[in-house]
């Protein structure tokens, strides 16, 4: 039996771990955990919609859009509730034989908590955990050591800190507990540390240094059996994350993706990203949002594996959805403009505005295609047709 792991993130992480400076691997996950924050709004505005009428898209459309995405083969990670998780893992085994890693979010903060009408999500973030690693692992509690690889063996932590000793100390208590449960019962975690929800709580100068300097403070008492296998942050900026890279070249750092904002927005954000050190993306809401998900991810894939640069991505984006028929949320000129999205869940953010599409065609894509021109040899305009035309055909009948 070969001891080459099967799923992408395995052999990724142990690849980057080898080679921390000279590593290529990038790791995309799609983050569909939104239900455990927005409620029934978190599928997204339906685009299927009378004048004046909002309705959002089901659980079962938000699922099936999942499926379309696992199908593909071009993310690593997808993030789910564990309820959605039990269905698509346990039920259906979407996973089997696939090289995308199942994850579920594994606690849900208090700043999460941002259904239509809560002010909870305003108040200083306090630890909390509605899922049961047992639950994501074999579909009930108390699972037999057999039955743990059934499920999701990943989840996202994700911890706050607002500078205060009383709300950090039991932040860091609460994560205490979940690690030594997590390494009893074979369950991996990746971090996620959010920036403080109290605007107070450290200076905007500061805040980036408060980040790094907590992360590393936060594990330097883990070892490494209870270490997270990566990082999800908000982006500082280049100094900032080739600072916190280069203290500890082991500590993957991944970006999270915070409010759709413009396709620039989301390319040039993972672009950036990794061109300063990080090595992982995590994008909800911005892969979420997109006018056709399987292109737009498509298209953050190109980007990570340097076959594509961001404003170039967005015009070979745009020549897709013109081929498929699918109106854009903006004009090509507005969708090439950076924006400041928010990178947090409670912070307002604005729906694009939608316009009632055609029936789009069904796009096909695969996760290798031999046939893939030397991209370094083609001019933007080149790089564009290609993709219309390998995105954007019909399939028979």
């Amino acid at each position: 039996m070969s001891d080459v792991p099967t799923k992408s993130l395995d052999w990724k992480l142990n690849d980057i771990h080898s080679d921390p400076s000279g590593s290529k691997e990038f790791v995309i996950a799609d983050a569909k955990d939104a239900d455990m924050a927005f409620g029934i709004g978190a599928p997204g505005v339906s685009p299927e919609r009378h004048d004046g009428e909002l309705r959002f898209k089901t659980l079962a459309e938000y699922r099936e859009q999942i499926r379309q995405v696992i199908r593909q083969g071009l993310v690593d990670i997808v993030l789910m509730s564990t309820s959605t998780s039990e269905q698509l893992t346990l039920r259906e085994g979407l996973f089997d034989g696939s090289h995308v890693t199942p994850a579920i979010r594994a606690n849900d903060t208090t700043d999460v908590h941002v259904f239509r009408g809560s002010r909870i999500g305003e108040a200083p973030a306090k630890p909390f955990r509605t899922t049961q690693l047992d639950h994501a692992q074999c579909g009930h509690l108390d699972c037999e050591p057999e039955e743990r690889a059934r499920g999701a063996n990943l989840g996202l932590y994700s911890v706050t800190f607002n500078n205060d000793c009383e709300l950090d100390l039991e932040t860091l208590e609460q994560y205490n507990r979940f690690r030594e449960e997590a390494e009893r019962k074979g369950f991996r975690h990746f971090l996620e540390v959010f920036n403080p929800n109290l605007s107070k709580a450290v200076s905007d100068e500061q805040r980036p240094d408060f980040i790094n300097d907590v992360i590393a403070r936060t594990l330097a008492g883990v070892a490494s059996a209870g270490r997270p296998v990566f990082l999800k942050i908000a982006y500082q900026g280049p100094k900032a994350m080739e600072q916190l890279v280069a203290y500890d070249p082991h500590l993957v750092v991944g970006v999270l993706g915070g409010a759709a904002g413009t396709t620039l927005d989301a390319f040039q954000l993972l672009y950036e990203a990794k061109k300063y050190g990080a090595r992982a993306a995590l994008f909800g809401r911005k892969i979420n949002q997109a006018e056709c998900q399987l292109a737009f991810i498509e298209f953050l894939r190109h980007i990570a594996d340097g076959l594509l640069e961001p404003r170039e991505a967005v015009r070979a984006y745009h020549s897709v959805l013109e081929k498929l028929e699918i109106r854009p949320h903006r004009s090509l000129e507005d969708d090439l403009v950076l924006q400041a999205t928010q990178t947090s869940y409670g912070e307002s953010q604005e729906e694009p505005s939608r316009p009632s599409p055609k029936k789009p065609k069904p796009v096909q894509s695969e996760a290798a295609d031999a046939t893939t021109p030397n991209f370094s040899r083609m001019s933007s305009e080149e790089k564009a047709d290609y993709f219309r035309k390998r995105l954007g055909h019909v399939a028979d009948g």
